[in-house]
């Protein structure tokens, strides 16, 4: 039994939507004892001169604007942080991920909170957890090469530490090493 999921749906469509049904079937069996869910269709904030800025400012030097810039940022990690897994339903638009998505990305990936640099460049700071993705495409085949999604999620959530990475794709639902 997995103790906290995060679960995440990056699909724009809510009815009908083949991505958010396989993460729900998916978050259902793993019988987390808490689950967090976020819905990445209802806005995600981008990135920013003012949010950049917060990010190279020491926390104790930082303004209150900078601060509430990266407040939205800073649960977003904090989400991260407490998962043991984390499920997200992607939907593939034009053979990659949505930009909801992709801003949510840029939220997490936080030097010094996700990740650092070390003597052998960037290291990882989320080791020791799972990543489920239940991939929708619409008739990109995954794996393939105009899939772009699955190797740029399996990269990101490596270049945070998190290396143990499974895609499920919508017409076998088998998983994708």
């Amino acid at each position: 039994m997995t103790k906290t999921v995060l679960h995440i749906d990056a699909s724009a469509r809510h009815d009908g939507s083949v991505s958010r049904g396989y993460s729900r079937d998916i978050v259902n069996g793993l019988r987390a004892t808490t689950i967090v869910t976020r819905d990445l269709s209802q806005g995600m904030a981008l990135v920013d001169e003012t949010w950049v800025g917060a990010t190279f400012t020491p926390p104790d030097a930082r303004t209150e604007t900078q601060n509430q810039a990266l407040s939205h940022s800073d649960t977003l990690v904090r989400e991260v942080q407490d998962a043991d897994t984390i499920v997200i339903g992607v939907s593939m638009y034009n053979f990659n991920v949505p930009a909801a998505l992709k801003a949510w990305i840029d939220q997490i990936c936080r030097v010094g909170m996700t990740f650092q640099y070390g003597e052998n460049g960037p290291e990882g700071l989320l080791k020791g957890k799972k990543a489920i993705i239940a991939i929708a495409s619409g008739g990109t085949i995954i794996g393939s090469d105009l899939d772009h999604a699955s190797p740029y999620l399996r990269f990101i959530f490596g270049f945070l530490g998190i290396t143990d990475v499974t895609i499920v794709d919508k017409t076998s639902l088998g998983a994708l090493t």
